[in-house]
């Protein structure tokens, strides 16, 4: 522990040339005074009496976000945008994601972003995070058995199956903006 009153600091000479002493208490009231001329906060914490509401942090928040989609860039948006879809559109905007385009078989095109050296694996997962979010958003079915869904279909590219998680979409010849579609897997007798 300090003693402050008993342990002195020599100090720079002053504008007339002096040199003086200084305590260390009057050390740190000088540095606080300091940070605060510079416009930094000093160390001291400080309680916030005035605090907001979980719920009105929240609206801000939102206003916000809403005030953000509504730039060029991220006008395609939904209102209740997350954080992983804004920061997909930006990667799509300097080149580092791609949008693959996956046709249901009820004739829906979901247009899925994914990185550009992304996996078959990244897809699917890609493909289960857009209709998790597009269910919340339109409260459709909650649970969908993601297992049996890749049981029975394939995804497919220009006939050729997407069977191998492990291979880039690229090596399958995948681009921007190319096709890929589910096709139910045959059944063997």
């Amino acid at each position: 522990m300090k003693e402050e009153s008993s342990q002195v600091i020599p100090t720079a000479p002053t504008e007339a040339g002096e040199t003086g002493e200084m305590s260390a208490k009057d050390e740190d009231v000088r540095e606080v005074e300091e940070a605060e001329a510079c416009g930094a906060a000093p160390d001291v914490e400080e309680e916030d009496e005035e605090a907001l509401p979980h719920s009105e942090i929240l609206d801000i928040f939102e206003e916000g976000l809403a005030r953000l989609v509504q730039d060029p860039l991220l006008c395609d948006l939904p209102i209740q945008v997350t954080l992983e879809e804004i920061n997909s559109q930006i990667a799509l905007e300097y080149g580092q994601a791609m949008t693959v385009k996956v046709l249901k078989a009820d004739g829906e095109i979901m247009p899925i972003v994914v990185v550009q050296n992304a996996t078959v694996l990244d897809l699917k997962k890609a493909i289960r995070r857009f209709m998790e979010l597009k269910q919340q958003r339109e409260g459709g079915v909650k649970h969908v058995s993601w297992r049996y869904v890749w049981r029975t279909y394939h995804l497919v590219f220009q006939g050729e199956k997407l069977e191998d998680d492990k291979m880039r979409l690229k090596d399958y010849g995948i681009r921007n903006r190319d096709e890929v579609a589910f096709m139910k897997k045959l059944r063997k007798k």
